[in-house]
């Protein structure tokens, strides 16, 4: 039988479409359990791949007949040989092209809606990692807030709508994943925005953004509105997009609200965080669609991929934004967190400007799920 490549793309429709799927991952035990790349039909088998190296005859009988198989090993090279076993026992198998290094770099590109007055809103989707970024396009110009590292993404997508990106934004100071946006506004030559707030150790020029500021995309005065919403960090920005979207950058969430402690001041955010979700968000139109800067969870995604949902729904269904009692709700974002991001403080000062590790050091740093919410 035959074995090929599965690329990301590929495996993002899958999910995308809830298909059936069967994972065979060959990577240790504490690396799957760790992170595995999801899907709601998706099963799975995680046998490392040193347990196969004298074959895969006493598996066979695990892997379900008639059903699409996927190997997947950290960075190729394993699942190739194992899926080459596979196909040789008569199995019709693929293997992940470019493993989970690959699968974490991925992103999938979203429409989420019109604009008003013409223009459109795309997101991001970053599958593997669970970051969302977007794109606003109007009149030939495009602003992008929350840009991974991956920048040619970004570049060639714009170029394909006939857009100059003229401004870039990140809603505070990333701690889970590095940013691109410093890179993408020196290629374009955009203004680079960062709440100041965040920004008191960057060694980089940057734009102020400021909760009051508007922002203007196109000739159809598309108005980006920045709303300041400290908690997750204390320079957290949100935004207000055409009076339809609110993009939350890390303080809510579709089904948790962000983590107050990745700067080590949780004691100190923590009073923030509920200001920004309690009093901030809820003078705000129940109407506005929120689009996150994260999502956690395979089941935060829509039917078409992206991730959002009305303002209104979630002041009813997210359990953060119904904790009436402070101190239990200072219990939850402070005691029993998950796990910090992996390699969250170099992260930090890589997106400071303190540090520029090359390429590889990147992805080692943020190999691994991301780790911005409670619930």
């Amino acid at each position: 039988m035959a074995f090929k490549a599965m690329t990301s793309k590929e495996v993002t429709k899958k999910v995308f479409n809830k298909e059936k799927l069967f994972v065979l991952d060959v990577r240790n035990e504490s690396d799957f359990q760790d992170w595995k790349i999801e899907g709601k039909n998706f099963q799975y088998l995680n046998i490392p791949y040193f347990e196969l190296l004298d074959g895969v005859e006493e598996i066979l009988d695990q892997i379900p007949a008639g059903q699409e198989v996927l190997v997947v090993c950290a960075k190729e090279g394993s699942s190739v040989m194992v899926a080459e076993m596979l196909s040789d026992a008569g199995l019709d198998v693929s293997y992940l092209q470019g493993g989970m290094k690959a699968w974490s770099e991925h992103l999938e590109p979203v429409k989420v809606g019109e604009l008003k007055d013409g223009g459109e809103l795309y997101q991001f989707v970053r599958i593997g990692k669970g970051c969302l970024s977007y794109m606003v396009l109007s009149n030939g110009e495009a602003a992008l807030i929350d840009a991974t590292r991956m920048t040619d993404i970004y570049l060639n997508f714009a170029q394909s709508m006939n857009a100059k990106i003229t401004h870039v934004f990140d809603t505070h100071l990333h701690a889970d994943h590095i940013s691109g946006g410093r890179m993408i506004a020196e290629k374009t030559n955009a203004t680079y925005w960062l709440p100041p707030k965040d920004a008191a150790e960057v060694t980089f020029d940057y734009e102020p953004l400021e909760g009051g500021h508007d922002v203007t995309i196109g000739e159809t005065k598309i108005l980006i509105h920045s709303l300041y919403s400290p908690g997750h960090t204390i320079g957290s920005t949100s935004f207000v997009v055409d009076e339809q979207y609110l993009l939350s950058g890390d303080i809510l969430f579709i089904d948790s609200i962000g983590r107050p402690d990745l700067a080590g001041l949780a004691e100190d955010w923590v009073g923030n965080l509920r200001e920004s979700l309690y009093k901030t968000y809820r003078e705000l139109s129940e109407e506005l669609i929120v689009l996150p800067a994260h999502f956690m969870i395979i089941d935060e995604l829509n039917d078409d991929g992206s991730v959002a949902e009305k303002l209104g729904t979630l002041f009813v269904k997210n359990h953060g934004l119904n904790i009436e009692d402070e101190n239990e709700f200072r219990k939850l974002v402070t005691e029993n967190l998950p796990p910090q991001p992996n390699a969250y403080q170099e992260i930090r000062e890589t997106n400071m400007g303190k540090i520029s590790p090359d390429t590889e050091k990147q992805r080692e740093m943020e190999i691994g799920p991301n780790r911005c919410a409670v619930r």
